[in-house]
């Protein structure tokens, strides 16, 4: 049920059929800005579960059960339901345009690691970012994933884990050092 009293899948519906207007396919912008209506619609808690059922019930239609995955899709939901708390945009489109970082589908690789969001686990049930935290969870946070030890790779390399931990959206540019020179034309 949402806020409104009215059923999760009729929710889901009406939230997909409103993002659908706009859209020629359902890719990761309208994932995003289904997920920012369900967060405005019934808060993030709710909206976890509302998105996580549409979207199994969707999988399942079309007969993809696999495409649904539990961490991806609740951490989005989170991701998204803090920017949406902390920026208070009525309109999508200033909300993507103020959260570039959202619309990047690899954005998750920055909290965890590939072989966590593959594990059977992750796809079935909660696990916790094992990379980084998450921008609202504290930074003293343990994680099982442990910085290298000195010397164990390039100090370009350590400056990218320290940049990752600080910043965990601006500042990783997934380059092994700092940013080198813009590339011109005939570069």
């Amino acid at each position: 049920m949402s806020k409104d009293g009215t059923g999760g899948a009729a929710v889901f519906d009406a939230l997909m059929a409103q993002v659908m207007a706009g859209a020629a396919r359902f890719g990761h912008r309208e994932h995003v800005h289904l997920t920012w209506l369900a967060v405005r619609h019934c808060g993030v808690a709710e909206a976890a579960g509302l998105v996580s059922d549409g979207i199994q019930r969707t999988a399942r239609y079309p007969g993809a059960p696999q495409k649904y995955h539990a961490t991806i899709s609740r951490a989005w939901v989170e991701l998204v339901g803090h920017h949406v708390a902390e920026s208070g945009e009525s309109d999508f489109g200033a909300f993507a345009d103020h959260h570039p970082a959202l619309l990047d589908k690899r954005l998750l690789t920055r909290f965890y690691r590939p072989a966590t969001l593959a594990s059977p686990q992750a796809r079935t049930g909660w696990v916790e970012p094992d990379l980084a935290p998450f921008p609202w969870q504290d930074a003293a946070t343990p994680y099982t994933r442990q910085l290298p030890p000195q010397g164990a790779v390039d100090a370009g390399a350590s400056h990218r884990w320290d940049r990752i931990r600080r910043l965990p959206y601006g500042g990783r540019t997934g380059r092994a050092g700092p940013p080198g020179p813009a590339a011109g034309p005939g570069a």
